[in-house]
């Protein structure tokens, strides 16, 4: 497994994989930048800083995450959630076909290992509020107003 540590605006991103796809990308305030990039990686650091330069509305990856048939399931409709909007969990539980498993869906997507690339960050509560958050609610709320800038208008 090759392992690639980058610089984004929101701390140090861990991406790791091989030639069998991305298996985790996660964040963290403390880390070491890496000065090789690992041939296999290329292209998820590309992307992403695409990503964070605002050239990448959606990614194009081959991923290869751990994770049980279920939560396989739930991180393939967190996929769907269009670049800019969001959903609530109770949507997501519908989705995929039982609005009782909220919480499941909720515990799944607080296991999603490809921080971004799987948008968990676009899944809030059903009164619209930010909710439980991996990265933390402030890099949740960042990466909202990234994918959906609210536009000032002029008072003059």
């Amino acid at each position: 497994m090759e392992i690639v540590y980058i610089k984004t605006p929101m701390g140090i991103a861990k991406i790791t994989g091989d030639e069998s796809g991305v298996a985790s990308i996660s964040i963290s305030d403390e880390g070491v930048i890496s000065n090789d990039i690992p041939s296999v990686l290329q292209e998820a650091v590309q992307q992403l800083t695409d990503y964070f330069e605002g050239k990448r509305t959606n990614f194009d990856l081959k991923l290869n995450p751990k994770g049980t048939d279920f939560q396989q399931k739930v991180w393939r409709v967190l996929q769907n959630i269009p670049f800019g909007k969001t959903m609530s969990y109770l949507e997501l539980s519908q989705k995929l076909g039982d609005v009782k498993a909220v919480r499941a869906v909720a515990a799944a997507n607080g296991k999603n290992p490809l921080w971004i690339v799987v948008p968990c960050h676009r899944v809030i509560g059903s009164d619209g509020s930010l909710t439980g958050y991996a990265g933390g609610l402030g890099r949740k709320m960042w990466l909202l107003e990234h994918e959906n800038p609210s536009s000032q208008q002029s008072l003059f």
